[in-house]
């Protein structure tokens, strides 16, 4: 696959069609992680050794990808592939590091991460690493339009992630149980700050990549991240009541949805 350009466009028309399949889905399923955390998945084990277990192997992948590819030096591809790292570096081991609290996450849920983790990584860095045409991400694209537009829309969502991330961690003091509505930063507009700026990183991967891969990623991202954003605001509603509509937050993308 990773030097046959029809049988790769194959998976990305078929990972197109299914992340469409995914987004119906999860309007009707709620994914039992986090909040949402339910039973019904299944065996689960504790949240930090599940976030290294789902999201180190896209990082792993993607060195072994790069490594084992002609371009392993070429500067453009180094500096995209130090960008996606960067992010999978502190999801994977810095993230679950800092976690606080005691919950669980399903054994099933992490083994749908990984497959779909190593299948991104195979679609990113097949493409970057062994199927970009010669001389398409040479010195001049570090100024082309899409590079800074992206790496600028990448580098503010990483910090909208981060940083919503932390707001959600500390909205508890040791020992305290209740349940509380995260505010402040991107939590001002959008009741799932941190995936805004999850789908915003992704998004600006697109572009700065100006690839096909780069956008079934970024429609992946808003495919598994938009229905749950809307679980979250319908259990706002109902634990929170008019607290929280009197807000007036959309959902994940500040003044749209």
């Amino acid at each position: 696959m990773l030097h046959d350009i029809h049988l790769f466009n194959s998976l990305l028309v078929a990972m197109a069609i299914l992340a469409v399949v995914v987004y119906i889905a999860l309007h009707f399923i709620n994914a039992g992680y986090g909040m949402m955390y339910n039973r019904k998945w299944g065996p689960a084990i504790g949240n930090r050794t599940g976030w290294v277990l789902m999201e180190a192997p896209v990082f792993i992948a993607m060195c072994i990808l790069w490594w084992r590819s002609d371009r392993q030096w070429d500067v453009v591809p180094m500096i995209i592939f130090a960008l996606f790292q960067l992010h999978y570096f502190q999801r994977a081991f810095i993230f679950p590091l800092i976690l606080k609290g005691h919950n669980k996450m399903p054994i099933t849920i992490i083994a749908m991460g990984i497959i779909f983790n190593l299948l991104n990584a195979l679609m990113q860095g097949g493409w970057l690493f062994y199927l970009a045409p010669d001389g398409r991400y040479g010195i001049d694209w570090l100024f082309s339009p899409q590079f800074i537009a992206g790496v600028t829309i990448f580098s503010m969502g990483m910090v909208i992630n981060i940083n919503s991330d932390s707001v959600i961690r500390n909205l508890r003091k040791p020992g305290d149980t209740r349940h509380y509505l995260p505010r402040g930063g991107m939590f001002n507009y959008v009741s799932s700050a941190n995936y805004f700026g999850e789908l915003l990183e992704w998004c600006g991967f697109a572009v700065l990549t100006w690839s096909w891969a780069g956008a079934v990623f970024a429609l992946w991202t808003f495919a598994n991240l938009a229905p749950r954003a809307e679980q979250i605001y319908k259990r706002y509603c109902s634990e929170f009541g008019e607290e929280f509509t009197r807000l007036k937050l959309h959902r994940i993308i500040p003044y749209i949805y």
